[in-house]
């Protein structure tokens, strides 16, 4: 039989104390300005290519839905635990409709800029969230 390496026991890493967090990193900061982006894409959106009274309802609603499901579900502080697959879908979801308004505003390349830098920067935060 194959000899093993010799495995030795780390000690656990200490809790934070209370009212701290770990430093942000520079993938939270990008997942932070992409929502931020998608938000106020939405709202944009909203409030530019619908006429009144509906630009109001539109512009208010749809970065209101777009933040309340980012509470929700993809939020560090999230009110729902669910699988990391379902918080990625959400997450998904909400860049996508943010791609969607600049493909159908006629800004396709800052809609795929926009994909491509939010998709990436889920992708790697979703794999430290899983490791």
């Amino acid at each position: 039989m194959a000899e093993l390496p010799p495995v030795r026991p780390e000690k656990p890493a200490e809790p934070l104390a209370a009212g701290t967090r770990p430093a942000l990193s520079v993938v939270d900061i990008v997942s932070y300005l992409c929502a931020l982006f998608a938000v106020g894409t939405l709202a944009v959106w909203g409030f530019t290519a619908w006429d009144a009274p509906w630009n109001i309802l539109v512009g208010v609603g749809a970065p209101v839905i777009a933040i309340l499901l980012w509470a929700l579900f993809v939020s560090p502080r999230a009110v729902l635990t669910v699988h990391p697959f379902i918080r990625a879908l959400v997450e998904l979801l909400i860049y996508a409709a943010a791609t969607i308004v600049w493909w159908s505003a006629g800004q396709a390349l800052i809609g795929l800029a926009f994909g491509v830098v939010a998709v990436a920067a889920g992708l790697v935060a979703g794999r430290r969230r899983l490791a």
